[in-house]
């Protein structure tokens, strides 16, 4: 354990850890890259975040790293977080109260709608209802995630109603009020986007919702009783059983 993982916000950091080590089990990580942050106190800028090169398969709720948006000595720690982390996450924090828990990765299929000229996703299932006027596509791609650029992302993620930013020429940044409701949209949208990405190979027409079709169902998706945490719940309760150490 480093001398910044102490034994507060344990419990965030236990669902912290699980959802890492979910995403890598599900192929949707990439090397050592992509992060994964959580706001810990009611301003949002003190923030749990993933440590710099450390595997998602290997990550445990003693190795998050706690930062504050608003320290400019992060990057002088001699724990300091990967700058595209700081660069991201860091911005959105320190600007956005509300967006209490980021996670971004280059999974495949979001990262292939993020390669389309028009990188909606359009209502044509269940699944993408969810994100039926709750996404931002971001045009202006820049370069790797360092501050200037953070600072441009979390302008696009300003409305309170956005929880999925995808990232042209780039991947996907999904936004939620905890672990378990980030962790849940993260992986409904990637399903969402393989559906579409297979529906758009077959060459037919789309069966695109009515908007008024589509909205109801996302609106029945927030208020799905505990659905997310039941996700995160079981999520945790298998690497339990299978003695895992994520929580450690």
């Amino acid at each position: 354990m480093n001398a910044h993982a102490n034994l507060t916000h344990q419990a965030e950091r236990a669902d912290m850890a699980a959802a890492f080590r979910w995403t890598a089990r599900l192929n949707m990580h990439e090397a050592v890259a992509n992060h994964f942050s959580l706001a810990v106190n009611p301003e949002g800028t003190r923030f749990l975040i993933n440590p710099n090169g450390r595997h998602f398969s290997r990550i445990k709720a003693s190795d998050l790293l706690e930062l504050d948006a608003d320290d400019p000595e992060t990057m002088n720690r001699p724990d300091a977080p990967d700058p595209t982390a700081w660069g991201l996450h860091g911005s959105i924090h320190r600007a956005l109260p509300h967006a209490r828990c980021l996670m971004h990765v280059h999974s495949v299929h979001a990262t292939v709608l993020a390669s389309l000229a028009d990188s909606r996703l359009p209502a044509i299932d269940q699944n993408s209802a969810m994100f039926f006027d709750r996404q931002v596509v971001d045009d202006h791609y820049g370069g790797m995630a360092f501050e200037e650029e953070g600072a441009r992302c979390a302008q696009l993620l300003a409305d309170p109603k956005i929880s999925v930013m995808i990232m042209g020429n780039h991947g996907v940044l999904v936004v939620g009020r905890s672990v378990a409701e980030t962790f849940n949209r993260l992986y409904y949208f990637e399903r969402a986007a393989e559906t579409y990405i297979r529906a758009l190979q077959t060459g037919r027409p789309l069966r695109v919702l009515p908007d008024a079709v589509a909205e109801k169902a996302a609106q029945e998706w927030e208020n799905y009783p505990g659905f997310a945490d039941l996700h995160l719940r079981e999520m945790k309760a298998i690497l339990d059983e299978e003695g895992s150490d994520y929580a450690r």
